[in-house]
Order: structure tokens, then C-alpha cells, then sequence
């Protein structure tokens, strides 16, 4: 074998490697960024479920809240803009812009939930109402769910993000359009109480 022909073999040896290399990060970023997709898709599930849920208890609270109707049309309309940030972010959540409209919307809808529980108090019919009380019960259990999911999220984009930004994959993110993914928290600290929804 001439030395010419095992440079050049040499060279193509050393050139799939790189490929093969390059392709190996691509993939895990590509892995990574699916996991923390899919860990957002669980709290949009759970999200949906608080969503549908509200109707039901505003509609409950309708009857015994009848000079409250400025509260009820405010935990309706935080309900619509939550979900409507939910459904953007839930489109691409890799867009860090929409996730953190969905954190506002969720923290405007947790204001106007906690303020309808207050007024409920005063209201000693609605708190023994049977459904109220239900429904009460299953919104907790939702908000439990979703914050579980958030932790799952969280957890994901940190793994995502550490090997985006670290050596050798930080070099090739960019130019392969893997962008920075935002993390799912509260701003707030007294964003960070769930409402209480309890009635006993």
C-alpha cells in the first residue's frame, strides 16, 4: 500500500468518526428535548383537567354567590387566558416566550382561584354543598398532580439544557437550532401557595 492511499484512509477513518460523533450528540439533544416535550405534555394534561374542572365549580358557587358575580367572571376569565397560554405553550414548549406567558396566566388564575375560596367562606350553604365539595377535593388532587408534573418538567429541561451547554455539544446546539428551554417556576413567592379549596 502506497503511503498516499493510507493517509487518504486514514482521513476517511477520521472523518466518520467525527460524523458518527457529531451524530451521537445530535441524537441525545434531539432524545433530551422529546423528554422534556413530553414532560410538558403531562402538565398540559393535568392543566386541562384544572380547566374543565373550574366551570364546574363556578357554576356550583353560582347559586350561593349571586352577589359575587365579579369574582366568579374573574376566576372564568384567568381560566380562559390560562388556558389559552397552555395551549401556545403546549404548541411548541421549547418557545421560552410561551412558557412564561403560561406561568403568568397560571399565576393570575391561582390569584383569582384563592379569591373565590375566601369569599366561598362566608358562605356556609355553599361550603356544605355536596358537589362544591367534591369538586373542591378533585381540584386539590389536580393541583397536586400538576405540580408533580412541573417537577418532572423541570427536572428534564435541566438535563436537556446541561447537555446543551456543555463541551462538546455546546458547539453544535446552535448551529442545530437546539435553544436554551425555560424552566417551569413561580416568580412570586406568594404565587408558590396553592389555593385551598377545602369546604370542611
Amino acid at each position: 500500500m502506497s503511503p498516499l492511499l493510507i493517509t487518504l484512509l486514514v482521513l476517511l477513518a477520521a472523518a466518520i468518526l467525527i460524523v458518527l460523533w457529531v451524530v451521537g450528540i445530535y441524537n441525545s439533544l434531539v432524545t433530551l428535548r422529546n423528554r422534556f416535550k413530553n414532560a410538558f405534555a403531562q402538565i398540559d394534561v393535568q392543566l386541562k383537567r384544572r380547566y374543565d374542572l373550574i366551570p364546574n365549580l363556578v357554576e356550583t358557587a353560582k347559586a350561593y354567590l349571586k352577589h359575587e358575580s365579579e369574582t366568579l367572571e374573574a376566576v372564568i376569565k384567568a381560566r380562559n387566558i390560562a388556558a389559552t397560554a397552555a395551549d401556545a405553550a403546549a404548541a411548541n414548549p421549547a418557545n421560552g416566550q410561551a412558557v412564561q406567558n403560561l406561568m403568568g396566566a397560571e399565576a393570575g388564575l391561582s390569584g383569582a382561584l384563592s379569591k373565590l375560596m375566601m369569599v366561598s367562606e362566608a358562605y356556609p350553604d355553599l361550603k356544605a354543598n355536596q358537589n362544591m365539595s367534591e369538586l373542591s377535593e378533585e381540584l386539590t388532587a389536580t393541583e397536586n398532580k400538576v405540580a408533580f408534573a412541573r417537577q418532572a418538567f423541570n427536572d428534564s429541561v435541566m438535563v436537556y439544557n446541561t447537555k446543551r451547554e456543555t463541551f462538546p455539544a455546546v458547539v453544535f446546539a446552535g448551529m442545530f437550532g437546539f435553544q436554551i428551554a425555560e424552566l417551569f417556576q413561580i416568580e412570586d413567592p406568594t404565587e408558590r401557595i396553592a389555593p385551598q379549596v377545602k369546604f370542611s
